[in-house]
């Protein structure tokens, strides 16, 4: 009875209190088990879905979901489709269209009128209909892009993209919205140029004939000429080397690209120069030795006397440099004959370093722009820019055949050949062809003459 009564008393019920605590130990390491195995699951998922785990295309998937909406604007469900990484016809047909994307949650604000149009369709859309397409950069996974996804979106025909945009921006704050913008292959000259020019094409000349600038007498200070390419053969060159004895003449690519874009006879590959009727003095001021190319101030000297010798109507100088006072006073007294200059800004991206000789006061200075109207992104700027002219991807001849260059080296030969027709017409000085040049432009830039465009874009075109 005692060790009952101590049982009951203490004993059992502390051997029952025992039981019970062992008992809810037990429960509780499987209710930690079970979260724990739990939690391990989650956490593997979400690895699986933040890292992109790599599978194989036959086990990649992708899910889109459409939302539905009532009159109200309000969800009242949705729709899932999942399709193998190597069957994702439903998805693709969605980035066919080019529409719209969504988070997978979306924050509707609802302080404002409900857009009822803007939800994602299944159904295809032309490439005529109106869409956007938007990047929801809080997606995991979408399409090639990561963490992108996009949806279809049409937009009613009464209504404009831009306003459709700012529309779904507002409602659905986080999202990215863009037109359904169309593209189209880099612009390529039509196959009946191969026989014209591709330069007069691409400054929005009509194409000529083989006698168009007959009596212009054009001077080029340059490089050294490939007098054997195709595109120079035939053409009414004078052409002068003021190299040193003992050196070679140095830099033909950049003499022959520049003298072909000038006078360069029509061909099949599209060489035809801006006036090739015109006749051509071209000196050469560069010479090689040792492997180094350079070119000097003396050689510069000889080839501009010769050529305000030869009475030209404009000389051509794409060419930069330091500034000499030598060849300043040369090029004061060759302004002086009526014989214009026309040189390069420059390719230094400088503002605070101005290119001789287009910085020199009786000399104009050529920049040059894209077909999109933005400046060389290598050309220099400062007050001395008179004009801009096409100088970005210019077709060109070099020894061998031809390439597209750029800089303001190939803009320049537009403006000269211009002014070489106008000084043949009215004898003009270099003031009046600033003022002539300055009525046919368009204003790019800063409103008036400004560092970058100078005066504008040149939009003159020759008389043939």
């Amino acid at each position: 009875m005692k060790t009952a009564a101590r049982g009951r008393d203490g004993g059992y019920i502390y051997r029952s209190t025992k039981r019970g605590i062992l008992i809810l130990t037990v429960f509780m390491s499987v209710v930690f088990a079970m979260r724990a195995l739990l939690v391990l699951v989650a956490v593997f998922a979400s690895i699986a879905l933040v890292s992109g785990i790599s599978v194989s295309p036959a086990q990649a998937q992708s899910k889109t979901t459409i939302l539905k909406y009532d009159k109200d604007g309000r969800v009242i469900g949705s729709e899932s489709s999942r399709e193998s990484g190597t069957r994702q016809r439903g998805v693709r047909r969605a980035a066919e269209a080019t529409a719209a994307a969504v988070p997978t949650h979306p924050t509707r604000r609802t302080d404002t009128k409900p857009a009822k149009w803007w939800w994602p369709t299944p159904r295809r859309i032309s490439p005529t209909t109106p869409a956007l397409w938007v990047f929801a950069s809080s997606m995991r996974r979408g399409w090639a892009i990561s963490g992108l996804r996009s949806f279809a979106c049409r937009i009613p025909p009464d209504t404009s993209v831009p306003d459709a945009r700012q529309t779904l921006s507002r409602e659905f704050p986080g999202i990215i919205a863009d037109a359904n913008h169309f593209y189209e292959p880099s612009a390529a000259p039509p196959a009946s140029l191969r026989n014209g020019s591709l330069a007069r094409w691409t400054a929005g000349w009509k194409q000529t004939n083989a006698t168009c600038g007959r009596g212009v007498r054009l001077g080029m200070i340059d490089g050294a000429l490939d007098t054997s390419h195709v595109a120079l053969k035939g053409a009414k060159i004078q052409y002068k080397s003021f190299h040193k004895d003992g050196r070679k003449p140095a830099a033909h690519s950049h003499g022959t690209a520049v003298a072909a874009l000038m006078v360069g006879k029509p061909g099949n590959k599209g060489w035809g120069g801006l006036l090739p009727g015109a006749e051509l003095f071209a000196g050469n001021m560069f010479e090689e030795k040792d492997g180094k190319v350079s070119g000097n101030a003396v050689a510069m000297f000889k080839a501009l006397d010769w050529m305000v010798g030869e009475r030209v109507h404009v000389i051509n100088m794409s060419i930069a440099g330091g500034s000499n006072k030598v060849l300043e006073l040369a090029i004061k007294k060759a302004a002086l004959s009526k014989t214009v200059i026309i040189a390069a800004a420059g390719n230094w991206g400088r503002a605070d370093r101005p290119a001789f000789p287009a910085a020199f006061d009786d000399v104009v200075a050529v920049t040059a722009v894209g077909e999109d109207r933005l400046v060389y992104s290598q050309a220099n700027s400062g007050p001395y820019i008179d004009f801009a002219a096409p100088g970005v991807k210019i077709w060109t001849a070099v020894p061998g055949g031809g390439k597209f260059q750029s800089g303001t080296s190939f803009a320049t030969p537009f403006v000269a050949v211009l002014v070489g027709l106008a000084v043949q017409k009215s004898n003009i000085d270099t003031r009046a062809v600033r003022v002539g040049l300055a009525k046919q432009l368009a204003d790019l830039g800063a409103p008036g003459k400004d560092p970058v465009f100078g005066f504008g874009l040149v939009t003159a075109k020759p008389s043939c």
